[in-house]
């Protein structure tokens, strides 16, 4: 099937602001998105610029908005989203070239909510035990992979620079909810703090 992939360009050294460029792409129904951006790149625009790694939705790398929604280029088919495909940068954060973003305000307001351990009692002499219910309770919550998909699409987050989005307000869960960790109660005053 014929796809027209609208990708929206930018260059800061050539460009004044971003635009949208077509491109007529053979694809399977089955083709990742990330698949159709390859194509381009490697066969018809040597220049299109995006972040990709692992290529199986476990990085993160390739968040970017597909029809309007933030999703991650590896995870989403053709045939779920059509032959007319627009893809654009995550909002929120600054272009830097085409589809990349600066993550570092992303990682600014993650690094904010102490997404660490914190414990300062002595060191036990093998490791600090959790029983199967106490890695439970926050066990959903070591899934985020870091790709800022749910924070950029968040309105808050755009608005509000001190705002620190759904992806920090998961680490500060899943580590305050640890059994092992002493800190709580401060990472509940830096979010109250940032989002009051």
């Amino acid at each position: 099937m014929e796809v027209t992939l609208r990708i929206l360009r930018y260059n800061p050294e050539t460009d004044q602001k971003p635009h949208y460029e077509n491109y007529q792409i053979e694809a399977e129904p089955n083709d990742q998105v990330l698949d159709l951006l390859n194509r381009v790149k490697w066969h018809t625009d040597g220049t299109l610029s995006y972040r990709k790694s692992c290529a199986h939705g476990v990085c993160g790398s390739d968040a970017v908005r597909i029809n309007g929604v933030n999703r991650l280029a590896c995870k989403i088919l053709v045939k779920d989203v059509g032959s007319k495909i627009t893809v654009e940068p995550i909002l929120g954060l600054p272009i830097k070239k085409d589809l990349i973003v600066d993550m570092e305000p992303f990682f600014e307001h993650y690094r904010s909510v102490m997404p660490y351990l914190v414990n300062d009692e002595p060191a036990p002499a093998e490791e600090r035990y959790q029983t199967i219910e106490q890695r439970a309770r926050f066990d959903d919550t070591t899934k985020c992979i870091l790709c800022a998909a749910c924070t950029t699409s968040c309105p808050s987050f755009w608005a509000k620079g001190q705002y620190v989005g759904p992806a920090a307000m998961v680490q500060a869960h899943r580590f305050s909810f640890d059994s092992r960790d002493r800190a709580g109660a401060e990472r509940l005053k830096i979010l109250n703090d940032r989002m009051g």
